[in-house]
């Protein structure tokens, strides 16, 4: 399954995947080696850390490797705006309360509600993609039903 993103999400991740590889995995490595050294394994707490800290590392670089293998770098110079895409900007009234939001739709890796980013995953960006301006759109929100109407559409 292919995995949308910016380029600067990708080459976030990138950098990511390179210092696990080439900074945390050899740090690691010598921590066990430390540990090992220390002599009995089965009472021994700094080799059992080191251990499990590096499984989550080996982890964290599968999992890395798994969404940069199916990165799909959206160039939105060339996205249309004549209806919501991923990448976009979508200005929304809240038909609830009469508040106006506008959200940039990235990937889970970009999304960060307090700079206006939304996950193209998350239940309202899933709702607003592929409506027009004018649409209105409902959204099953933890809270209930939200209604909103699309505002506008730019690049960001």
């Amino acid at each position: 399954m292919n995995y949308p993103m910016t380029k600067e999400c990708y080459e976030k991740l990138k950098m990511e995947l390179e210092h696990l590889k080439k900074v945390e995995r050899p740090k690691v490595i010598k921590d066990i080696a430390e540990a090992r050294a220390h002599g009995d394994l089965s009472e021994n707490a700094e080799y059992e850390a080191a251990k499990e800290r590096q499984g989550m590392i080996e982890a964290k670089i599968r999992e890395l490797e798994g969404k940069l293998s199916r990165a799909v770098i959206v160039d939105l110079s060339k996205v249309s705006t004549d209806k919501v895409a991923f990448g976009l900007k979508v200005k929304i009234l809240d038909l609830n309360t009469d508040e106006e939001f506008t959200y940039q739709i990235v990937s889970e890796d970009e999304a960060d509600l307090s700079i206006g980013k939304i996950s193209y995953t998350s239940p309202i960006g899933r709702a607003l993609i592929g409506k027009k301006e004018g649409d209105i759109v409902k959204v099953q929100v933890p809270i209930g039903i939200k209604e909103f109407e699309i505002l506008s559409i730019e690049k960001p």
